[in-house]
């Protein structure tokens, strides 16, 4: 057995000689030095040997780890130099890395920019629930029973009379019933809709929708109004005009289309919301005197406004967290 620890000293020495790096070093300690290695395992045989021999075996082993371990450390000590030495060093006079900057989500960038334009022109923000009732989605609205935009198919109902808010008039609805006129606001949010996923229609999308609320308030003044948006958030010179349409809580009605110059040189109208005078029907139903008292609304698309600003033609990059295309606004 003495000559086996002699083998074990002397298969350890060589085996060092060959470590080249800190992972060949760390394999060398788990074989030789670790708490199964073969020369940290002599000492557990030292009870084995003959009484007369133990002396002379326990000597020997114990010079042999000595020797292995202060070699080892020394080994250690060099590979450990040796990476420091070849760590590059940093010269000071090359330009730093400069850090990411992180910026608002193009939408987050548009809604922050719309309500900026509408405080300067007096609106007051109003924000409501996302999962309504049928009274502020719809009946409050003018919106009866048998009326097609309630169909289950339509919606996303959480129960027979809970859905997730389809349009943001819900906000208005809420503000007509706590506050007395005159009223001024504007209300921005996420609508859903099951529409089928495509280029230019997504099942959840933000709404800006506007109301004004007082007395003797006619067409002129959502005409002058919306006028005014358009020509500061797409420019002075953006033709638009309204077109005759229905919407159960506006009479009369109107859609609003802008004229649109692509790339190519083509100009095409191009609907960006509804809007109308408020329907007697609606003050009626959140105690306001429709004899009294009238008032404009109109609902605009969030995405659909940033994408004829910004020329974007798919309004699936808008929610896909390409930092390819997020980075470009």
């Amino acid at each position: 057995m003495l000559e086996q620890f002699r083998q074990i000293g002397e298969q350890a020495r060589a085996a060092l000689k060959n470590v080249s790096d800190a992972q060949s070093l760390e394999a060398f300690r788990i074989e030789y030095l670790g708490r199964n290695g073969s020369v940290t395992g002599m000492l557990s045989q030292i009870g084995k040997l003959p009484k007369e021999q133990k002396r002379e075996g326990g000597q020997l082993a114990n010079a042999i780890k000595q020797e292995i371990t202060a070699a080892f450390e020394a080994a250690k000590g060099e590979l450990g130099d040796s990476s420091k030495k070849a760590k590059p060093m940093i010269d000071v006079t090359l330009p730093g890395i400069a850090a990411a900057q992180g910026k608002s989500h193009i939408i987050s960038q548009t809604v922050s920019e719309l309500l900026e334009i509408f405080g300067r022109m007096g609106f007051d923000i109003a924000y409501g629930p996302e999962v309504e009732d049928e009274w502020h989605n719809f009946i409050a609205l003018n919106i009866p029973p048998e009326h097609p935009a309630r169909d289950p198919i339509d919606n996303f109902y959480v129960d027979d009379s809970t859905l997730l808010r389809s349009q943001t008039s819900t906000i208005q609805i809420r503000v007509m019933e706590n506050t007395k006129p005159p009223i001024r606001v504007v209300a921005p949010g996420r609508v859903y809709r099951p529409d089928t996923v495509d280029a230019t229609h997504m099942f959840m999308f933000h709404q800006l929708e506007a109301l004004v609320v007082d007395e003797g308030v006619t067409m002129v003044d959502l005409k002058s109004s919306v006028n005014q948006f358009i020509h500061t958030f797409f420019g002075s010179e953006t033709k638009w005009r309204f077109r005759p349409s229905f919407f159960p809580f506006t009479e009369p009605s109107c859609e609003v289309d802008i004229l649109w110059v692509d790339k190519s040189g083509s100009e095409n109208w191009m609907e960006i919301g509804g809007c109308g005078m408020v329907d007697p029907n609606v003050f009626d139903a959140v105690g306001i005197d429709s004899e009294k008292y009238t008032g404009w609304a109109f609902g605009f698309g969030i995405e659909r406004l940033a994408m004829k600003k910004y020329g974007i033609t798919d309004i699936r990059l808008l929610f896909e967290n390409d930092l390819r295309f997020l980075k470009q606004f």
